[in-house]
């Protein structure tokens, strides 16, 4: 692949602070010779000039663009297309259907200060892959990877949210929804991840915000949804340099400066425990590096601790209090097989080296869970004590990706043998983990599957209430700091082969998805009326989207796209009415 070719060659890259439009902004990479009389042949003095046209040529090659290229002007929502579908609404013609009454639970409600909304990314939904100055991402490349997506689609145009924000933010003003939370392109505002600002990103997002707040929806930020700027990838490795902290605490400064007088809630990364441990990338089509494999989503984690703390302070010192700023931890809940002591270690071990692995540092120690410390203590330096205090309490609440649960166990071989043996397959966590109850049980599973896209995800919705309120007791209660309660910022469902399906009013009765949101939603109000300080909830997704590897085949969204072409009509789905159902009758403006 030429990025492996060409960024070995980059050891100053993008370091420079070159102006002029986006598309000249230009970088310059040398290689140094190795001084040796006969020099190898990877070792040769060469310099390169490249604008930001080039390294799209050189690095992704040919980009698919969209029909609408220019700003789509929002088009008012048909009256007939805010009608709920049964059993939320019954047509008054004809008549005979009759349903039982499901009477309100007087004794749930939502409080006066719970936030909601829906959440979509920036690689996922923006398409205009090269338009107005953009660099590339990693997936940019991982994209043309081949077979790497299940579909061997790309990100190009995708939902062309780019063009259509607009009427996007049109359409969920018009079903209530109270905020959109969306991420940033880092590589967007910086096309080579550093230096040159481009002024025609900072002018968009500044139009999406202002859009948002124009129609009475709150815009909420990510900085960084896992699209890492190829050039920094390509120079020292992202994330598994610590070189990428100061160029994401400068990213992230810029963004607070140029939107935080409208935004007030951010995240500065989302779930590292997935973007971490999708290293080590695809060989031949990266620049390698010599860190094992097995080490490198460490590294990488010791990076996104220290570049999110630093972040936090930045945007706390440049906004100041009004303003709430965390990250987004990820996992589904872990339940012990049996009520085996070896399980109960197994079920420890998992949250150690899933959120614990993360969320210790911040809301509990500075530091590593001692499972996890004792396994990077052979290959990642510690935290100064500098760094660990920076690091403690860089939150101000608890946010979790909580999509489903899933059982945990002991490997086959024990426990002991997996801990002793770097080269076990479990290794390091040494949790072995299954969606089915133990054989005593019935070995029934947790709940229905979703898409076989995305083998990993149940509705597991009876476990929901446990789940919000073991992170309340083990993060936030015990945070030495003010942690203002637990937040699902992501949750949601694939509706099982809808990719597949070709009539549209089959796709839009999403009947699984749309349980899903009605046994969740429930399921939050009964962790509050339980004592559990959940305090928001995001919804994914709010569209259809690019689901990374699994392309447009697995299929997230509230509302279809037709992806031959994104500027065609959007259309709710069931659940998303669902969804809003239940702030219509348990909100603090709710019905009897």
């Amino acid at each position: 692949m030429y990025s492996q070719v060409l960024f070995a060659l980059m050891g100053a890259v993008a370091s420079q602070t070159t102006s002029g439009t986006p598309t000249n902004q230009s970088i310059t990479a040398s290689a140094a010779y190795n001084g040796s009389t006969t020099p190898s042949p990877t070792s040769p003095i060469l310099q390169l000039n490249l604008n930001l046209e080039d390294v799209w040529d050189l690095l992704i090659g040919p980009v698919a663009v969209a029909n609408t290229t220019t700003t789509y002007s929002p088009t008012p929502v048909p009256s007939s297309s805010l009608i709920p579908p049964p059993p939320l609404y019954y047509s008054p013609f004809p008549t005979g259907q009759q349903v039982p009454l499901t009477p309100k639970n007087e004794s749930w409600s939502f409080p006066s200060d719970f936030w909601w909304g829906v959440a979509g990314a920036a690689f996922q939904i923006e398409g205009a892959a090269k338009d107005e100055g953009r660099g590339p991402s990693v997936w940019d490349a991982l994209t043309r990877v081949t077979n790497h997506i299940v579909d061997n689609s790309t990100a190009d145009v995708a939902d062309n949210n780019y063009y259509m924000y607009k009427e996007d933010i049109s359409r969920l003003a018009a079903q209530g929804v109270k905020i959109y939370s969306f991420s940033l392109s880092w590589s967007r505002i910086l096309p080579f991840g550093r230096g040159p600002v481009n002024q025609q990103a900072i002018d968009h997002y500044n139009d999406l915000i202002n859009t948002c707040i124009e129609y009475g929806v709150e815009p909420s930020v990510t900085l960084y949804h896992w699209d890492t700027p190829l050039v920094l990838q390509d120079t020292y490795g992202g994330w598994l340099s610590e070189d990428i902290v100061p160029d994401f605490v400068e990213y992230a400064r810029i963004a607070f400066e140029a939107f935080g007088d409208r935004v007030s809630k951010w995240y500065t990364v989302n779930e590292p425990i997935v973007f971490c441990n999708q290293y080590p990338l695809p060989a031949q089509y990266f620049k390698n590096f010599t860190i094992p494999n097995k080490q490198q989503p460490f590294h990488c984690g010791q990076s996104v601790l220290l570049a999110h703390s630093q972040a936090y302070h930045v945007g706390k010192s440049i906004l100041g209090d009004h303003s709430s700023i965390t990250y987004k931890n990820n996992g589904g809940y872990k339940i012990p097989l049996t009520n085996s002591s070896a399980d109960a270690q197994a079920v420890q071990r998992a949250w150690d080296f899933n959120e614990g692995w993360f969320s210790d540092p911040v809301y509990l120690t500075g530091d590593y869970p001692e499972s996890v410390k004792e396994y990077v203590s052979g290959f990642l330096r510690d935290f100064t004590d500098e760094e660990k205090q920076q690091i403690l309490g860089s939150s101000d609440f608890y946010a979790h990706d909580a999509y489903t649960a899933q059982f945990y166990m002991a490997p086959d071989s024990g426990l002991d043998s997996c801990i002793g043996n770097v080269t076990h397959p479990l290794y390091p966590s040494c949790a072995n983990t299954t969606y089915t109850y133990s054989a005593e049980d019935g070995g029934w599973v947790i709940g229905p599957a979703a898409d076989p896209g995305s083998p990993w995800l149940h509705k597991a919705t009876d476990w929901v209430p446990a789940f919000l309120k073991y992170m309340q007791d083990t993060w936030v209660t015990p945070s030495p700091g003010p942690v203002k309660g637990v937040a699902v910022t992501e949750f949601g469902f694939a509706e099982p082969f809808e990719g597949s399906k070709t009539l549209l009013q089959d796709i839009l009765y999403d009947a699984v998805r749309t349980s899903y949101y009605h046994d969740y939603m429930e399921a939050i109000l009964m962790a509050i009326a339980e004592g559990t300080d959940v305090v928001g909830c995001l919804a994914w997704s709010f569209v259809d989207n690019f689901e990374w590897q699994q392309g447009y085949a697995s299929r997230f969204g509230m509302q279809y796209v037709n992806f031959s072409d994104p500027a065609l009509p959007r259309y709710y789905k069931a659940s998303f009415f669902e969804y809003i159902n239940a702030f219509k009758i348990y909100g603090s403006e709710g019905g009897d």
